[in-house]
Order: structure tokens, then sequence, then C-alpha cells
């Protein structure tokens, strides 16, 4: 019986060791692993910080001592808010469906008026 020829499937070193072995040493395999994952790590990267930038902007159109804020659908977008990703919603006893990054939300309040909200901090 012939043992067919194994090489390691990152730097294409022979293989030593077990019959099942597919890397030479742990560097290989971490990188086979990372490069398997790049792509799905991307995607959540991406979204992560699209989030943090759409709690950034939200932010900055609160004042310190205030809770609450007035805008527009056009300020929010000219500063590169993005309304497709927020972290989760709250719908208050009224129906009003506040969508939130993370500890501060907006309200559509019309066609093109927002409420911005800085949300209770839990302990």
């Amino acid at each position: 019986m012939i043992i067919p020829f194994k090489e390691c499937r990152v730097c294409g070193k022979p293989l030593k060791g077990r019959s099942d072995k597919k890397f030479c040493n742990d560097y290989c395999r971490n990188v086979y692993n990372n490069q398997a994952k790049a792509v799905d790590n991307n995607i959540i990267r991406n979204i992560n910080n699209a989030l943090k930038k759409n709690r950034q902007i939200l932010a900055s159109l609160i004042d310190n001592e205030q809770q609450i804020a007035r805008t527009n659908r056009e300020k929010l977008s000219h500063l590169g808010f993005q309304f497709k990703w927020h972290t989760h919603a709250y719908t208050n006893q009224k129906g009003a469906t506040y969508f939130f990054c993370y500890d501060y939300g907006y309200l559509q309040t019309g066609r093109d008026g927002y409420l911005v909200v800085k949300g209770k901090q839990s302990k």
C-alpha cells in the first residue's frame, strides 16, 4: 500500500506525523483559518464601524445638559448617518418606534423631522 504524499495546505511543506494532519505548524493553521474567516470578519467590522459612526453622529447633535434634540433627514444624511444600521428598536406605549444605535436613538416625527434622544443608562 502506497501512502499519498501530503503537504501543508498553506506553505506546501511535507507533513510528518499523524495521517490526518493538515498543517505543518500552528502559524500555518492560523493563517489558513484567518483567511477562511476574513470575509465574515470584514462584514462584521464594516457593520460595527457604521453603528459606531451612527452613534457618534447622534451624540454630536445632543448637548451634554440635554437628553433630546431635533434635526432633519437632510442634516443626518449630510453627516453620513446610515438609516439601515441600528442596534435595536423600542416601541413606547403610544406606538412610536425609536431606533437606537447603542444608547442614542431617533424617532421620525413627520416626513423629514427626527427627534434624537439619549437613552437611559442602566446600572
